[in-house]
C-alpha cells in the first residue's frame, strides 16, 4: 500500500514522545536496559534545540514515524539524530530523513556532514554516501568508541526532497 510520508518541523509539546522514539529505535540494535539508560540523556531532545538545530519529524497518516536533527556551524554540519520507528525500518523513511538533513545542511551553507554513528547504522550511512572517517568516544558510554562517518554535500542537494512512501 502506498502511504505518504510528510516531513514537518518538530513541536515543543512532542519533544518527550520524540525522545521516546529515539530510545525505541536505539533499542532495535539489541542493547540492554542499562545501556539504554546510559544513553537517555544524549537521546533526550530539549526545547532549546528547536532554536539551535534543525529538527524534522516524519509523519505517516497522523503518527510520527521518524525524526532527524542536524546542526550547522559554517561549512560543517553534524547529523545529531536520525531515528525511525523500529517496525518501519527499511521502509524508506530513514532515507527521506537523511536526504532532508543533507539538503537542509547544504542550504545553510555546509559543505560536509559528520555523523557519529551507531555501529549497526554504518551500512545505512554508507548507502547514503557517507564514508568512514575514524572513530570518536561515545558521549554516553565511557570507553566505547563510535564510528565517525563523513559526507561531502554537493550542489545538487536541495530542500525539494520528495515526501512519499
Amino acid at each position: 500500500m502506498h502511504r505518504t510520508i510528510r516531513l514537518r518541523n518538530a513541536l515543543q509539546d512532542e519533544l518527550s514522545s520524540l525522545s521516546g522514539l529515539c530510545l525505541r529505535s536505539k533499542a532495535h540494535w539489541g542493547y540492554d536496559a542499562a545501556f539504554l539508560a546510559a544513553c537517555r540523556t544524549e537521546l533526550t531532545i530539549h526545547p532549546h534545540e528547536l532554536q539551535t538545530t534543525s529538527l524534522q519529524v516524519a509523519e505517516r497518516d497522523t503518527a510520527v514515524v521518524g525524526l532527524v536533527q542536524v546542526r550547522v556551524a559554517g561549512a560543517d554540519a553534524d547529523l545529531l539524530k536520525l531515528f525511525v520507528e523500529p517496525a518501519l525500518l527499511g521502509a524508506g523513511i530513514g532515507r527521506l530523513l537523511f536526504e532532508w538533513a543533507a539538503a537542509r545542511a547544504h542550504d545553510l551553507g555546509a559543505t560536509r556532514m559528520t555523523i557519529e554513528a551507531d555501529p549497526g547504522a554504518v551500512p545505512f550511512y554508507v548507502r547514503m554516501g557517507a564514508h568512514h572517517a575514524g572513530s570518536v568516544p561515545s558521549q554516553s558510554i565511557p570507553g566505547r568508541m563510535l564510528p565517525r562517518m563523513r559526507m561531502e554535500l554537493d550542489r545538487r542537494r536541495s530542500s525539494g526532497v520528495a515526501a512519499s512512501q
